[in-house]
């Protein structure tokens, strides 16, 4: 079983075994949100199926009056991409075919930054056995692994039943009430999005006060995968300067790229970490909070 990551290799191996697992290409881009299934269509892994992370991934609503996406009634997060309720996310899992007794492996091709999503979310339904493609499809690609253009065949509707949750989502409540506290807020936005410079996506810049900054890309070497266990444990040591890794919560712009910041943890060695799902796009508008700049 594989729970963090998988080489390209490594899934060659289950593959050629017949294993029960499923791929899942969850490629994206926040900007130009068609474009993920149509550089899918055009080249994946053999079998792989999309997860788009606009539909399959979050529970966008009705857009309000300013065109911003606000979350369905029963979704388990605010922010751009709100997450769907475990049982609305179980419910399109067994659309896909999935089922309990099956590995799941992820990947996409923009640095692990969309596949950590579902990564996440499945541990948080309670499933223990998925893994990052280490490097994506470029990495598998260049292990010489078969990927095809087109859609793939429908899988039969499986069953999945949702587990105890192996990873804790916060809200935005409980992150208010930690300010000044003993949680340790990382922000995986880039630098001049974190200190207030820029803000191409929400409707104000800044980052919740007291966060420490770890834009994401930083978890990857130069080849796309990620950095080996022991530098990446002596950079999240060096950035957390004595705190206790236990109190750390992962966020970002919209609950996305924080996760690859949560999977490097968990490959250094750290125990699995909080992500506030809802991040800054959630605590940015709402005026009564405060906001820190620099």
């Amino acid at each position: 079983m594989y729970t963090t990551l998988i080489s390209a290799e490594q899934l060659q191996g289950l593959l050629a075994a017949k294993a029960r697992l499923m791929v899942f290409d969850c490629t994206f881009d926040l900007m130009d949100p068609a474009s993920g299934e149509k550089q899918y269509l055009q080249s994946h892994l053999a079998g792989a199926v999309y997860a788009d992370l606009d539909h399959a991934l979050s529970d966008k609503g009705t857009p309000d009056l300013q065109g911003q996406p606000q979350p369905n009634p029963g979704a388990a997060s605010g922010g751009r991409h709100p997450l769907p309720s475990r049982e609305k996310f179980a419910i399109w899992l067994s659309s896909v075919g999935f089922a309990n007794d099956m590995q799941a492996v992820v990947y996409d091709r923009n640095g692990a930054n969309y596949c950590g999503r579902l990564w996440w979310m499945l541990k948080w339904a309670g499933h223990e056995a998925v893994a990052v493609l280490d490097g994506g499809l470029q990495a598998w690609q260049a292990a010489g692994g078969a990927v095809r253009a087109g859609s793939e065949p429908s899988h039969f509707q499986s069953n999945f039943e949702l587990g105890e949750p192996l990873r804790r989502l916060v809200g935005i409540d409980e992150v208010e009430h930690g300010l000044g506290g003993s949680q340790t807020l990382v922000d995986a936005r880039a630098p001049q999005r974190f200190r207030g410079e820029v803000e191409p996506l929400d409707p104000v810049a800044g980052h919740i006060p007291g966060a420490l900054n770890r834009p994401f890309a930083q978890n990857l070497g130069p080849d796309g995968r990620f950095k080996p266990a022991q530098q990446l444990r002596a950079e999240f040591e060096q950035l957390l300067g004595g705190r206790d890794p236990a109190t750390v919560i992962h966020q970002c712009g919209s609950g996305v790229s924080a996760l690859p910041n949560a999977i490097a943890m968990e490959i250094a060695g750290f125990a699995p970490t909080a992500l506030f799902a809802g991040s800054w796009s959630e605590w940015s508008r709402n005026p009564r909070l405060p906001v820190a700049k620099g």
